[in-house]
């Protein structure tokens, strides 16, 4: 039987080792979908998810609504990214600006993808937009993410996260070539 978050926080802030090991399980791939959203790297993801599980610890006595725990981290997790991306523009002299490589081109170990099919559906989402692959991402975070928490993220009103992933979608099965579902709305 799992504890419940509000459980596993308590016990996490008494000092519960593996309780703490539970939370970084169930939400893990979370924090680090929300860090890659914004084009980080994987060295620098990596070290927003560490800035993050640390606030956590800081503050995991203090989380008011622990079933909103993904929507903190989410919410936490952002505002580490952007506070690294502002950091990182500040650093960046000018002339290096040109050599900095493509954000949403594949890494090396991406490109190893054997499968046909992956191998389309990942080039073809490294064409879409910066904003369509972050939405997309956060939607298939896990845990899964509500309309509310990805709307916090991303800066965007909630009735629009619907439409705006409909023609995401939609722009990326053009670029696979793929025609649009006949016969059922757009999921």
């Amino acid at each position: 039987m799992t504890a419940d978050v509000g459980q596993l926080l308590r016990r996490a802030a008494d000092g519960d080792r593996p309780a703490w090991d539970e939370l970084v399980d169930r939400y893990s791939r979370l924090v680090w979908s929300v860090a890659r959203s914004f084009g980080l790297e994987d060295a620098t993801a990596a070290d927003v998810s560490q800035t993050v599980w640390l606030r956590l610890v800081e503050h995991c006595d203090r989380i008011r609504d622990p079933e909103r725990l993904a929507g903190w981290l989410a919410t936490t997790t952002r505002r580490e990214a952007l506070r690294v991306l502002k950091s990182q523009r500040r650093q960046q002299p000018s002339e290096m600006v040109a050599n900095t490589p493509d954000r949403v081109s594949p890494q090396p170990d991406e490109l190893l993808i054997d499968d046909e099919t992956s191998r389309a559906v990942f080039a073809a989402f490294g064409e879409l937009s910066d904003s369509c692959q972050q939405l997309l991402r956060l939607l298939c975070a896990e845990p899964r993410l509500d309309y509310a928490t990805i709307s916090g993220v991303i800066g965007r009103p909630v009735g629009s996260i619907g439409p705006t992933r409909a023609r995401c979608l939609d722009q990326l099965r053009r670029l696979m070539g793929s025609p649009k579902p006949e016969g059922r709305a757009v999921t």
